[in-house]
């Protein structure tokens, strides 16, 4: 893959003018208030593995509209709380898979919550067990485009809240300390975690890894890649509905939930991404409202460092943890 986005030098300093809807914090406390003020209690059930250096929970919390979502949580065997946790977010088509899939972070002395995303978990991997049971209009193959008609009814709207609460829930365990929270995910899982370092209080730090859901309308206009490409034919049959489509989308940009986060974040980023390209991460990274750095990986397409960057994630959150 050719180098196709800006130049690498151009990239530091990109600040695009992304479209903020001037309601767009009312949305949001809207959205989440409605969801907290659903009283379900957080169900945690441990289980069986064959892993004997780690207790495994399986987890079901309220998310959005108090629906039940499912998430994986891990501790070190025997350890005793509160312990510094790390909130993971899962990266498109994938769902939260088998238990034990996702040790490293466990491993590394933290407890670990690894949120399935409603109605994915069956592109790859070990499948998915949270359902999406509301239903939207009409939609291109994918998630990218449902309910886009309407930000009330769009598809991230459920997910972000869900990435939210799912801090939430965490927060009450008692292996957990609820001021040592950090949000971690890469591609899909990277725009989750921003959103929710923007819409969430205290987090200790943040690390999207190559994140997706960034800078939209560029990022649409640029790449012939999936997922954004779901857009591109939505619109190519919705033929005068673009500007409805990107109005819906301003609520959901990773730029926009960026400005609003604090935690100290650590990106990374592909130069040779055609996934998310650079310019839609630099957008993030670059408007982000706390302390921030990022690792580059310049002859890397979407795969980015992959355990480069975990072995970059560890060192920065134990400085933060």
């Amino acid at each position: 893959m050719p180098r196709f986005d800006m130049d690498p030098h151009a990239l530091q300093s990109y600040l695009p003018d992304v479209r903020e809807p001037s309601d767009f914090d009312d949305f949001w406390q809207r959205t989440l208030t409605e969801s907290r003020a659903v009283e379900t209690p957080v169900v945690s059930t441990r289980i069986q593995t064959p892993f004997s250096l780690v207790d495994v929970y399986d987890v079901t919390f309220p998310g959005f509209a108090g629906d039940p979502v499912k998430a994986w949580f891990t501790v070190p065997a025997g350890a005793d709380g509160p312990l510094p946790t790390v909130v993971e977010y899962n990266g498109y088509g994938g769902g939260r898979g088998l238990p034990g899939e996702r040790l490293a972070w466990t491993a590394a002395g933290y407890a670990h919550l690894f949120m399935d995303t409603r109605g994915q978990g069956s592109m790859w991997g070990a499948g998915g067990e949270t359902p999406d049971p509301h239903g939207t209009g009409p939609s291109a193959t994918g998630f990218m485009t449902r309910g886009i008609d309407d930000p009330e009814d769009y598809y991230y709207r459920r997910v972000f809240t869900d990435a939210v609460r799912a801090v939430d829930a965490v927060r009450t365990f008692d292996a957990v300390d609820a001021d040592r929270v950090a949000v971690c995910g890469g591609s899909q899982g990277g725009g989750i975690a921003l959103a929710a370092a923007g819409l969430s209080d205290g987090l200790i730090a943040v690390m999207p890894d190559v994140p997706f859901l960034c800078h939209f309308e560029r990022a649409v206009g640029l790449t012939d890649a999936d997922p954004y490409q779901e857009v591109v034919r939505y619109l190519s049959v919705h033929r005068h509905q673009e500007e409805r489509v990107f109005t819906t989308l301003s609520y959901f940009d990773g730029v926009t939930m960026a400005r609003r986060a604090t935690a100290p974040a650590l990106f990374s980023v592909g130069l040779l991404d055609p996934v998310c390209p650079p310019s839609t991460v630099y957008a993030a990274h670059n408007h982000y409202g706390g302390p921030r750095s990022i690792e580059v990986y310049p002859h890397n397409q979407h795969e980015g460092g992959q355990m480069h960057q975990w072995m970059a994630q560890a060192a920065f959150l134990a400085g933060h943890a």
